[in-house]
């Protein structure tokens, strides 16, 4: 892993080895890894784009909005949870190595490898006896599993490493990206994260005033954050870049309900497809779920990220559930 000074904390595991230990289900047609707390937490995770389909508190409240009418055999993309974009955001730029790729690059419509779970060998024991309160589950992707279109299309030696941590304050979702080859490469990545809301009309973001961002919406021009509460009346397509606070929150009836904290990313888009978009997408159902959800998706997409033949890049979130 990289090191990187001023880092986040990590969710702190603590435990003791006679207590209530988490739990790490696979599922009966090897699709998906279920992981439980001692204390009721949950999260699922698709292998197929090692996409989180599942994130519950311990009282069983679900935080993430996933589409009632997601793809889940592995055919398309799932819309809803946290899908993982990589090597490109968006549309691939004409110039650049990754325009023959689909939007949103490859990452999160293949099959990605469970490499194990397991807990951090430093943490401080539990003295109240209370069990294991984190399980880190890694999930891989490499370039020589790619299929031969994808390899073709962006001809790069690579390795990721998805690391999805469940603990009682939190999930956290961390992307390590190696270059295994000689040759030097650009990446864009972004963790497309759906948070659950009750009401949109009732919801507000905030931890973005000030900050820089490019509105799609607005034929993606260029602004700057005046509000330092963000309310949703209609589709909301964003780009917020080079944040200087790491926290991005958000907010229901005036009262915290989720912590973004972002790790070694400077960007975050907000995103929230309103009646118009959401009517057209046929796998986002109910059709007004969007009064239901809002997307917040850490990551570094308003440039490029370049690797040489031999190094390692990592970054990624913690979500604070705040019920």
């Amino acid at each position: 892993m990289v090191d990187r000074p001023n880092k986040p904390s990590a969710i702190s595991p603590v435990g003791s080895a006679a207590a209530p230990q988490p739990s790490v289900d696979i599922s009966s047609d090897n699709s998906r890894i279920t992981a439980r707390l001692p204390t009721g937490e949950s999260v699922e995770v698709l292998l197929y784009g090692a996409t989180v389909i599942s994130w519950k508190n311990g009282n069983g409240a679900e935080n993430l909005w996933l589409s009632e009418k997601a793809v889940l055999d592995g055919s398309k993309a799932v819309r809803g949870g946290i899908p993982v974009v990589f090597p490109v955001f968006g549309p691939p730029p004409k110039d650049h190595a990754t325009s023959a790729l689909p939007q949103h690059g490859f990452a999160r419509n293949n099959r990605w490898e469970y490499l194990g779970k397991s807990s951090s060998e430093s943490a401080p024991l539990s003295k109240s006896g209370a069990g294991d309160d984190t399980v880190k589950l890694d999930f891989g992707l490499y370039s020589s599993a790619l299929p031969e279109d994808a390899r073709k299309k962006w001809p790069y030696d690579f390795g990721l490493v998805y690391s999805v941590t469940l603990g009682r304050e939190g999930l956290q979702t961390m992307m390590n990206v190696r270059n295994e080859g000689k040759e030097p490469f650009e990446f864009q990545v972004l963790m497309h994260t759906y948070l659950k809301v009750s009401d949109i009309s009732k919801t507000t973001i905030t931890g973005l005033l000030s900050a820089p961002y490019i509105d799609k919406v607005l034929n993606a021009t260029a602004h700057t954050e005046s509000n330092h509460a963000i309310s949703i009346t209609g589709e909301v397509d964003r780009v917020y870049h080079s944040l200087k606070q790491s926290t991005t929150s958000v907010l229901e009836d005036g009262k915290p309900r989720y912590d973004v904290v972002r790790d070694n990313l400077d960007d975050t888009v907000l995103w929230n497809p309103w009646t118009e978009k959401a009517a057209g997408m046929g796998d986002f159902y109910p059709k007004d779920g969007f009064k239901h959800m809002v997307c917040v998706e850490v990551g570094a997409v308003n440039s490029w990220t370049k690797l040489d033949g031999g190094e390692s890049w990592e970054g990624g979130q913690l979500i604070k559930s705040l019920l």
